[in-house]
């Protein structure tokens, strides 16, 4: 009959709760649009992260057969998007005039320079304000380089040896004939990529966009429903109920759950129709994801708690959200960031979410290879639901 009453207590909690989210508009349009926008917005964003037509400058002062030879094959690089240039005076380039994020400089003398074995280093610039392309844009160079090195003007010095050069080489053994010959190509590497062979990046950040979007709706409408009952007048009466502090929890956080899952199913819907990502392991997925929002909800809930005003709520969840996203691997990997902040970044859900997502998603792992970050997602719940319940039976008006 406890059992049967205590239900019944926490059906009431979630009754009116979930009557208030049908009842407002604002709500619904957010949760029926926001999740299948933002995952075709990041996306689209993410899914191309090859950097082609990248505008850059070029300048010949070189003006000989060598350079242009060279010329034509930087043009067929993609990454690029050349464009003839003279300098109007003497050192770098003005690239943000230029709009333009690279400058090359074939100098003069480069073509006499490289029959004297003694080649001219070709002066390159390069914007970096960003620090991810320009670094793409100099090894994208050094490949053009290579080739050119490799393919025509390694092809045309073999081309002008003399005759006797040729009939002496022919007299070289054999054993030192190959060795000369592996030494003029370039050693090829077999290599095989597991996982995500295809190499598709939204593969990689799918859990990120999907944690993302949770967190972001999650936290901020459940930071608001305490917080919405101390500025109504209703919590004090809400407390004086006979309702135990467990069931109001409960009651809380069962509808936003039922809304969270409906979330996640719409995201993970466009993600695989639209994106054509694969979801493997659907069991463990589905595990990891309600553990997840139970955590999520959990979070939102303690905050809530709290907080005095909805204002204060909601500017409360930004700050929590705020070093989630550059600090739970979402978007890249965490292996670059320092020892501390690397500890900092275990305390977030989000960053085990996303860590045992790839595990079981692309690795093909089963629920053994995540408990961990099962465990620490579960224990988040509890200890999240535990301490909401804690701070609203110390609660005084």
């Amino acid at each position: 009959m406890n059992l049967t009453a205590s239900f019944s207590s926490i059906a009431s909690v979630a009754k009116k709760e979930l009557l208030h989210i049908l009842r407002d508009w604002r709500i619904l349009v957010l949760i029926f649009t926001l999740p299948p926008a933002l995952t075709l917005l990041f996306g689209y964003a993410f899914s191309h992260t090859e950097s082609t037509d990248i505008p850059a400058l070029l300048y010949d002062a070189d003006h000989t057969p060598e350079s242009g030879k060279l010329i034509d094959e930087l043009r067929t690089n993609k990454t690029f998007a050349w464009r003839d240039w003279t300098p109007q005076k003497p050192g770098p380039p003005d690239l943000l005039a230029a709009h333009a994020m690279a400058a090359l400089v074939i100098p003069k003398g480069w073509e006499e320079s490289l029959g004297k074995g003694d080649p001219i280093p070709l002066p390159l610039t390069l914007d970096g304000t960003d620090t991810n392309t320009a670094p793409q844009l100099e090894g994208a160079l050094r490949e053009s380089l290579g080739k050119f090195e490799q393919n025509l003007y390694l092809q045309d010095v073999i081309d002008d040896l003399p005759e006797d050069v040729l009939e002496m080489g022919k007299k070289l053994p054999e054993g030192v004939r190959k060795k000369f010959d592996s030494a003029m190509k370039p050693w090829p590497v077999a290599s095989k990529v597991l996982y995500n062979p295809e190499e598709r990046f939204i593969e990689y950040i799918m859990p990120g966009i999907v944690g993302l979007i949770l967190q972001l709706l999650t936290i901020t409408l459940m930071a608001c429903t305490i917080a919405r009952e101390r500025e109504a007048g209703t919590l004090s009466q809400l407390l004086v109920s006979p309702l135990q502090r467990y069931q109001i929890v409960i009651g809380k956080v069962l509808p936003y759950l039922g809304v969270s899952i409906l979330l996640i199913t719409m995201t993970l819907a466009t993600g695989c129709l639209h994106f054509h990502v694969a979801f493997r392991a659907p069991g463990a997925i589905a595990l990891l994801c309600f553990l997840f929002l139970l955590c999520s909800l959990g979070t939102g809930l303690l905050i809530s708690t709290f907080c005095q005003t909805q204002a204060q709520a909601i500017q409360f969840s930004v700050f929590y959200l705020l070093p989630v996203f550059p600090l739970s691997g979402a978007f890249s990997s965490l292996d670059q960031l320092p020892g501390a902040v690397l500890w900092v970044s275990e305390a977030f859900p989000l960053t085990h979410f996303c860590r045992a997502y790839r595990i079981v998603s692309l690795g093909q792992q089963g629920v053994s290879a995540i408990s961990t970050d099962l465990g620490f997602l579960l224990a988040g719940a509890f200890i999240t639901c535990a301490g909401a319940s804690i701070f609203l039976s110390r609660m005084q008006d």
